[in-house]
């Protein structure tokens, strides 16, 4: 057996089609027609524009804007002046294009792979993969796609793009399995998002099995089965057919109160990038928006957004939610996003530097513009404001701080807007866990972000695989930052609600539920089968498998005692 990281749930069973995306292979030459040259690139960019757009816009009919804005963010950083102007100066010396291409995307490649931090590092891998498509486009070559596959196809390749998966025959793939990537690639986003079972980071698989050979794997435990015997594939197509049945029972869910087995109400929210987002929350049957990620109004653009388009934005959103609760995070910025027009300085840890409110508290005016545009919308339903990246009380009341001159500026101008907006706190910092009590008096809710949350308190980047055994919401120590935060706001009797990855796992849900928590917040897709997995669940039972998890040593031993638990209920 091989075992990868399982990045997608479900059983694929299938036989294997090895793909292997070899480089373009080109002639380097130097050239004297260097405008027939530059022309040739122009072409070759702008029938990459055209091909990645209508990429885009099959991968957001089949999964989501959020998803889509991966390839489109590719016709982005092609445009980047920088990196085009670059290009052109190669292609002026006299190199041919291809080379230019190659040369300059080697450059970034090699810049971004030496960063430390995981979005870098993923656009490393994004920058490889348009420069071998835009090479293409240069000869003249078609561009890997998965089509005209047999049933039952296992993937077998190195490394899967987000161009490769959006070209892909959903209907006949059972799976994927690379050697690179992790849980939170673009591949592994893009997979959850088209409900494909996947297993990544299995280092050698493409060397190990053949075209046709049969194979399992499992997309929660990350095991992989090459050629199986007779037992272990009906032992695996007995594990398929639950799975699925499972996941066809939770069509019922839809339209019910999200309740466990005692009655005890819960709120299943969803996670949302753009005011269009809103919709999949609609069609998923989410109870509201457990969280407005606004940065992606600042991202893959020239300038800030304009207070009056933020407030069209999340009045959008809002309105679309008819009354049920929008949380709004500000701004996000700084660690793995970055924000060319905003002048943010270069650092050597961005993760742990000008981040988010720390960012804002340097330049308070740009988060003055945000944070008036979210209370004008809060007119409109149910806004709850959300603030990212607290580790310091004082933080937080630089924030109440500016919204209460900012309601008292909106008063004077007779601006409508919900005068008791809540002003939430994200815990996500191991310090925002340790003052959990402190914070609780003074914020109005939690949302625990575990994704940074796991990263900070293990000090493992989430996208490195090196130290991936680190990178868990099984272990102890984060178990119990969950628990005591949670605590805390029970004890102040403040709402707490979950936005990470983690609010999603089904192993999860029982613990949570013993916990405390009030809300979980996951994407729209997921809303059912969170609302199926917190309707098993007692009160006395989820205490019960949660008094025997938090006696345990190590994350291997939670989670295999949570499956094991959990798949005999």
């Amino acid at each position: 057996m091989v075992r990868g990281t399982g990045a997608s749930s479900g059983i694929g069973i299938g036989y294997v089609k090895v793909i292997h995306d070899r480089k373009p292979v080109f002639e380097r030459r130097r050239i004297r027609d260097t405008h027939a040259e530059l022309e040739k690139l122009e072409s070759a960019v702008s029938s990459f524009t055209l091909a990645t757009e209508e990429l885009a816009e099959k991968l957001e009919k089949e999964a989501g804007e959020k998803e889509a804005s991966i390839l489109r963010g590719h016709i982005m950083i092609l445009n980047d002046p920088v990196l085009r102007s670059e290009i052109e100066k190669l292609i002026s010396g006299g190199e041919c294009a291809e080379a230019a291409v190659e040369q300059i995307c080697n450059m970034f490649i090699s810049v971004f792979s030496a960063r430390d931090d995981e979005l870098t590092r993923q656009r490393a891998a994004d920058m490889e993969d348009l420069k071998s498509r835009l090479i293409r486009h240069l000869l003249g070559m078609d561009e890997v796609r998965f089509t005209c596959l047999p049933p039952d196809t296992v993937i077998c390749i190195r490394e899967l793009t987000p161009s490769m998966t959006a070209g892909l025959d959903k209907e006949h793939i059972a799976g994927f399995i690379t050697e690179k990537g992790g849980e939170t690639s673009h591949c592994a986003i893009l997979a959850r998002a088209l409900n494909i079972p996947a297993v990544l980071g299995a280092e050698g698989i493409a060397d190990l099995v053949e075209n046709g050979d049969r194979i399992i794997l499992d997309g929660d435990s990350g095991e992989i089965i090459h050629l199986p015997d007779e037992k272990k594939l009906s032992e695996y197509q007995n594990k398929k057919r639950l799975y699925d049945e499972r996941t066809e029972l939770l069509r019922n869910f839809r339209g019910r109160k999200t309740v466990d087995a005692d009655g005890n109400e819960y709120s299943v929210l969803c996670n949302i990038g753009t005011a269009e987002d809103a919709d999949k929350v609609i069609d998923g049957d989410g109870e509201g928006v457990g969280l407005f990620r606004t940065e992606f109004l600042f991202l893959d653009r020239k300038t800030e957004p304009s207070e009056q388009e933020q407030f069209e934005a999340y009045r959008s959103a809002t309105l679309k939610m008819k009354g049920k609760p929008v949380v709004i995070r500000t701004f996000d910025i700084g660690g793995d996003k970055e924000v060319p027009y905003l002048g943010m300085k270069e650092e050597e840890n961005p993760f742990l530097g000008r981040r988010a409110i720390r960012y804002c508290m340097i330049h308070p005016e740009i988060i003055a513009r945000q944070l008036r545009a979210i209370i004008k919308a809060s007119a409109y339903g149910d806004v709850k404001i959300l603030i990212p990246m607290i580790a310091d009380v004082t933080e937080l009341r630089f924030v109440k701080s500016m919204i209460n001159e900012i309601k008292t500026e909106l008063d004077i101008k007779k601006i409508a807007f919900d005068k008791d907006i809540q002003v939430g706190v994200m815990i996500e910092t191991p310090s925002a866990c340790l003052i959990a009590d402190i914070l609780a008096k003074e914020a109005d809710f939690f949302s625990i972000g575990t994704n940074d949350l796991i990263q900070y308190t293990m000090a493992a980047d989430r996208g490195n695989a090196d130290v991936g055994y680190l990178y868990s919401v099984f272990k102890p120590s984060v178990l119990r930052a969950i628990r005591h935060t949670i605590k805390c706001a029970n004890d102040e009797g403040i709402m707490v609600e979950m936005c990470g990855e983690a609010a999603a796992n089904p192993l999860m849900t029982p613990l949570l539920i013993s916990f405390g928590l009030d809300k979980f917040s996951v994407s729209a897709s997921s809303v059912l089968k969170i609302r199926g997995e917190i309707s098993r669940y007692t009160k006395e039972r989820a205490d019960e498998l949660t008094h025997a998890v938090m006696q345990m040593e190590c994350s291997d031993e939670i989670k295999e005692y949570l499956s094991r638990q959990t798949q005999t209920m």
